[in-house]
């Protein structure tokens, strides 16, 4: 079964770290990417934002999120901040797809708006979406979801049933719509957006898919993340002499010989990789249905994180704040058990009664060979699993793969994506839009190297979030921490930003410095402090203002 234009799924995970998956050098069992990755291209050096709503407003429109309305998270931070939620000078690639013929759908998280509770112009079904099932908050119980809809109704209803288990569900969402699709309107093309909340926390996960990984993380996170290091050069994702010199494990993270209460932390990463192998298995869920309903070889696939892995604790900034949230937190399981709140050691996560997190040392892990975290403009915050597949494309671009597939080295973010979509399936980005005023798309389609032109980027990569900022341009990676001076590294050598050279190449950081402020000042970042302040007048923190 063919189109006219080929079939657009597009599959983001949620809070993944850099190299979580098989074909990224992890030791999770991740099947069905693995063979998609060894059909396909994988990107070494994509690039997605530091956090989660930036990154989905980013991939959806081909802006720079902060041109979107949403700078931080969904706060509403007006009139002196971001608004939080969608604005009127971007379009959606639904809405483009939907504008050329495409039928549209949303399996899974939305989390693009500041009202989850009154349908508006930055809900799903407002924003190109046919057919939206999933969440407008940005996480939640796996077993019971807060804001689960069906198109603009509630259907918080569904998760009561004792089988329900929201990976599965957005799972069987997406397989479901091609399945109908197929049945319906074969020849009409369509986009499918699949937006897991796995793996972010809380760690869940059925028992039965915990105890698979019984004995993987027993020798611990300095072990595991050796051997991370070693397949990642196996694979010929990096350079063995670069991987050499990647940073050590984080100084704020413990020796694993030094870690108090061993067999929970154990579990911790037990569970999380518990759930990263129930969202691949959905993954190849839809990519049965796509080969089922002969879809398969004209249907574009992008698989990527949203950021990299979460070094976060819960429960996050203020236990009691955190605590009285009902937006994302369940207090009692379907079946009136108090839900037990935070990373207590006493606790094993991962049945409907816990709400955890993995923590730093194993989100280290989950970023090898990289720094720092979600949040931060550093690699570990922004380095991203990105994955094409298009066995009607003609990929054939990049080198070869030790394990099969072809990978590209070059460097590439967020806003090239819509581009890329665009420019497959032939259709333009458009001048105007009934109601918006438009901006221009800000990326640059990847198609041509995808193909095997070796033609690159010629832009400069730029971030900013909460202060955390950089840009990226040739060997040069100039990039801060919020209030801390400039750092520069050559990432092309030095990936793990081991060796700050700012004070050897003083012009170079003069000369990105600028070139960054005149970035920021022409997308409308609004610096962090005011935020901030504006905050603080309100009697809030700075954790406050970062969401």
């Amino acid at each position: 079964m063919t189109t006219s234009r080929p079939n657009v799924v597009v599959i983001m995970a949620d809070d993944l770290g850099y190299s979580d998956l098989g074909c990224y050098g992890g030791e999770i069992r991740t099947p069905h990417l693995d063979r998609l990755a060894a059909g396909g291209v994988r990107l070494t050096r994509f690039h997605s934002s530091p956090r989660c709503s930036p990154s989905r407003a980013s991939l959806l429109t081909g802006l720079h999120p902060h041109q979107t309305g949403i700078g931080i998270l969904t706060n509403d931070d007006r009139p002196r901040g971001y608004p939080g939620t969608l604005n009127d000078r971007c379009v959606t690639m639904a809405e483009i797809l939907r504008q050329a013929g495409y039928a549209t759908c949303l399996a899974g998280k939305w989390h693009l708006t500041n009202d989850v509770h009154k349908p508006n112009d930055a809900w799903p079904t407002r924003r190109g979406f046919d057919r939206f099932f999933g969440t407008l908050t940005g996480c939640g119980s796996f077993y019971q979801p807060g804001t689960l809809m069906r198109g603009e109704e509630n259907a918080e209803p569904e998760a009561l049933d004792p089988d329900f288990f929201y990976t599965d569900a957005i799972s069987t969402e997406a397989a479901s719509f091609v399945r109908e699709h197929r049945a319906t309107q074969p020849d009409q093309p369509f986009f499918l957006y699949v937006a897991y909340t796995a793996p972010h926390w809380p760690l869940h996960a059925p028992a039965d898919d915990v105890r698979r990984y019984d004995g993987v993380y027993d020798a611990g996170w300095d072990v595991v993340r050796e051997r991370r290091l070693e397949r990642i050069g196996e694979l010929g994702l990096m350079d063995r002499d670069v991987l050499a010199r990647a940073g050590a494990r984080d100084p704020e993270v413990p020796p694993w010989g030094e870690v108090d209460a061993t067999a929970w932390q154990v579990r911790r990463m037990q569970v999380y990789a518990a759930q990263v192998s129930r969202m691949d298995a959905g993954i190849g869920q839809v990519v049965a249905a796509l080969r089922e309903t002969g879809y398969l070889d004209d249907t574009l696939l992008i698989f990527l994180s949203d950021n990299g892995a979460s070094a976060e604790e819960l429960p996050k900034g203020d236990p009691e704040r955190f605590r009285q949230r009902t937006d994302i937190l369940r207090h009692y399981t379907r079946d009136g058990r108090p839900v037990r709140i935070g990373n207590d050691p006493s606790v094993m996560p991962g049945p409907e009664d816990t709400y955890a997190s993995y923590g730093r040392g194993w989100a280290n892990v989950s970023n090898t060979p990289f720094r720092l975290y979600k949040e931060w403009t550093h690699e570990g915050g922004i380095a991203a699993p990105f994955i094409v597949w298009w066995p009607g494309g003609e990929l054939a671009g990049g080198r070869a793969g030790a394990d099969g597939g072809r990978l590209v080295d070059t460097p590439y973010q967020l806003v090239d994506v819509l581009p890329t979509v665009l420019e497959a399936v032939g259709v333009d980005y458009p001048d105007a839009y009934p109601g918006r005023n438009l901006l221009p798309l800000e990326g640059h389609s990847m198609l041509a190297e995808l193909r095997g032109s070796r033609a690159g980027r010629a832009t400069p990569l730029f971030w900013e979030h909460i202060g955390n900022a950089a840009i990226q341009r040739g060997q040069w990676k100039l990039v801060r921490q919020h209030r801390r001076p400039w750092e520069l590294y050559d990432i092309e050598t030095d990936p793990g930003e081991s060796r700050d050279l700012a004070a050897e190449h003083p012009s170079v950081v003069a000369e990105l410095a600028a070139e960054w402020e005149r970035w920021a000042d022409r997308v409308g970042v609004i610096p962090f402090e005011e935020t901030v302040a504006f905050y603080r007048e309100r009697g809030l923190t700075a954790l406050d203002a970062a969401g």
